[in-house]
């Protein structure tokens, strides 16, 4: 990268320099463009393509109209009519000298570099015409439920069913941990508490009252261990959590109170004491583990039979499978009686899809298909922890997001980008240009329903990070499980989470609470963010907080799908508005006018004096709807105010025009 960059510039963000923003349909017209100091002679401006992940083309620009010093050069191209990715960067040619302008080293789009050797291209992703996804799910909060950890439906206690290898803890309130061999450091036992469906069953008015629209359960089929990502039997509810006939009466009324239930898919490996495996022979099936001769043996690499075969990241107890496997697939999703569809039938509304960058394309398709068939309002979602617009796994580019596989993916990346900006990790314009890259890079359709996260049973529990505990890597795992919050650092954490949460609830996408998240608890990672719900302990003033969020989103139409547009990120203060106007949404469908600025002082020690555009000519005043609130005037499109450290404000016009 060179340092002389002011004289090339292009914005993948504006419109002068790339129409139409962002990812395209097929076919669609696209107008490119890159300005040139006028005062820098110049013998050519070629655009460098990149189709199809195979095809080379080179376009050379035409100069147009000069603005501000600058001459513009534009081509205009088209967008292949199969989805995929166009790739582009510029070459200047200057004499005996060659530029390269490209994406920025972070590949963040928008503003780019000026290199004197090939750069890291833009992106543009290609998606199908008719690529959509489901409305109801864009506009629902969702709720992620461990099970052992969420309650236990049987008032006295009674843990039903007991595996063998588990600790049953007489408390509630324990401290979750594994049982290790301290010579190999392999899970020896696991940890039960008893949690169960009639738990969630029961809890449902809860939920309702939360202002939960969709649960999603970590996986419940029978399995050995607590967390259940090693199935033993898919078509079966483990006992210790109910039976089958359990899990159609939760779907049934849940749907009564408006709730959806989405189920764990764990489809790249099952576990070793299963069914189709059989290694510890509790199964009266033959397994693949016990017979060549076993219906399930072509689901299983062997390396060396039957002791040495392929597992999920060397995990000897979760056995790869062969998603291409013909009679794997007629068992998991196109056999009239296949996994997907018998708990479709049951009352699943959708499927997230575990370790999915481990699942074949041609796998996560026919799911889709055969979703969509049965219940074309189902939605699948993908664990991807990365932009799943640009996923590389096994050395190939995922299709996730072209309109043939996935309807949603858990959104990472947007929890990293937040988790940095409010620990002051980052400052409000590298949050900006992470947003604007998903915002740039996913279809508007995924864009609207990304699983926005906060906290999940894969990551540290979001309290704990916010509150400025010390990280993980510096403590045992025994300093983990004593870790305590000082009053300071509780005080802290609950006031960034806060406005974490009123960031989530107000941000394009699906909202999901991870649970007890919205009680307070505390956790490093697993096994210790994991611990269960504190009913009759939670944190009150944060829960009502939850609530009161919650039920804003669940109100306002222009929350869920209106028009995002950032207006402010200076230091520690990030805002955007969210907008209906002219009676649509995003996605052009009949909903009331409603204006909303959502505005975050994430610094702990200063108050912000704040000058802000909303970028359009409104008159008015804007009613805060949070606690505390006040009315702001709008003069000419133009807000002053002033925002306290640790505040945040949702701003709102409901008749704006």
């Amino acid at each position: 990268m060179m340092d002389m960059t002011t004289w090339i510039l292009h914005d993948s963000h504006r419109a002068e320099f790339r129409s139409p923003f962002g990812a395209v349909p097929c076919a669609t017209p696209i107008s490119l463009a890159v300005a040139v100091d006028s005062r820098q002679p110049v013998d050519s401006v070629i655009l460098r393509l990149w189709k199809y992940g195979r095809e080379e083309e080179k376009i050379t620009m035409q100069p147009a109209a000069e603005k501000e010093g600058r001459k513009f050069y534009r081509a205009a191209i088209t967008a292949p009519a199969i989805q995929g990715w166009l790739w582009y960067f510029f070459i200047i040619v200057q004499g005996d000298r060659v530029f390269y302008y490209g994406n920025n080293p972070q590949n963040l789009g928008g503003e780019g570099c000026l290199y004197d050797h090939e750069p890291p291209s833009y992106q543009i992703t290609v998606y199908k015409q008719d690529n959509a996804t489901p409305h109801w799910f864009k506009e629902a909060v969702m709720y992620q439920i461990f099970v052992d950890r969420f309650c236990n439906g049987h008032a006295e206690g009674k843990i039903l069913n007991p595996k063998q290898h588990c600790v049953i803890y007489p408390d509630w309130d324990a401290v979750p941990q594994y049982g290790r061999d301290p010579q190999t450091g392999k899970t020896v036992c696991f940890d039960i508490f008893g949690g169960n469906l009639l738990g969630v069953l029961k809890k449902l008015p809860y939920l309702k009252d939360l202002g939960i629209n969709v649960i999603y359960l970590n996986p419940i089929f029978e399995a050995a261990s607590n967390h259940k990502y090693d199935t033993g039997d898919y078509k079966k509810v483990d006992p210790m959590y109910g039976d089958n006939r359990l899990f159609q009466e939760l779907c049934a009324k849940a749907a009564e109170l408006g709730i959806s239930v989405i189920l764990d898919g764990v489809f790249s490996h099952t576990g070793s004491d299963s069914i189709y495996f059989n290694r510890e022979g509790r199964y009266p099936s033959l397994g693949a583990y016990q017979s060549k001769d076993s219906p399930y043996y072509s689901w299983y690499r062997f390396i060396e039979y039957p002791h040495r075969y392929e597992c999920w990241w060397g995990v000897e107890t979760l056995p790869n499978v062969n998603e291409t496997d013909p009679s794997y697939q007629d068992f998991i999703v196109t056999g009239e009686d296949s996994v997907i569809k018998y708990w479709m039938k049951l009352g699943a509304k959708g499927w997230r899809l575990d370790v999915v960058d481990e699942l074949p394309d041609e796998f996560i398709k026919k799911i889709r298909t055969t979703m969509k068939q049965l219940d074309p309002q189902s939605v699948l979602i993908g664990e991807v922890w990365e932009d799943a617009s640009n996923k590389v796994s096994y050395g190939a580019m995922r299709q996730y997001l072209l309109g043939e596989e996935l309807d949603s993916v858990m959104n990472y990346p947007f929890r990293r980008a937040w988790l940095d900006f409010m620990t002051g990790q980052s400052d409000a314009r590298e949050l900006h240009r992470r947003l604007m890259s998903l915002y740039e890079n996913y279809p508007l359709e995924q864009f609207y329903a990304a699983m926005n996260l906060l906290g999940s049973h894969d990551v540290e529990r979001v309290l704990t990070l916010l509150c400025g505990a010390p990280p993980a890597d510096l403590l045992s795992r025994e300093e983990q499980a004593r870790f305590k919050p000082s009053r300071e650092q509780e005080r802290l954490g609950l006031a960034r989470l806060k406005l974490l949460v009123l960031v989530q609830m107000t941000f394009p996408g699906v909202p999901c609470i991870y649970y007890g998240d919205e009680a307070g608890l505390h956790g490093y990672k697993d096994p210790l963010n994991r611990a269960t719900y504190p009913w009759g302990k939670e944190n009150r003033e944060l829960l009502a907080w939850y609530k009161k969020v919650i039920g804003l989103r669940n109100r306002y139409d222009v929350l869920k799908t209106g028009h995002w547009q950032p207006v402010y990120h200076e230091g520690q203060v990030y805002g955007y508005l969210r907008k209906i106007s002219q009676g649509k949404d995003v996605f052009g469908r009949p909903k009331q006018d409603n204006l909303a600025l959502v505005l975050v002082n994430a610094g702990t020690d200063r108050e912000a004096r704040l000058t802000i555009h909303l970028g359009c000519s409104y008159n008015g005043s804007l009613s805060d709807l949070l606690p505390g609130a006040g009315h702001y005037r709008v003069q000419d499109g133009v807000l002053q105010l002033t925002l306290a450290p640790l505040t945040g404000k949702l701003l709102m016009d409901e008749g704006w025009q």
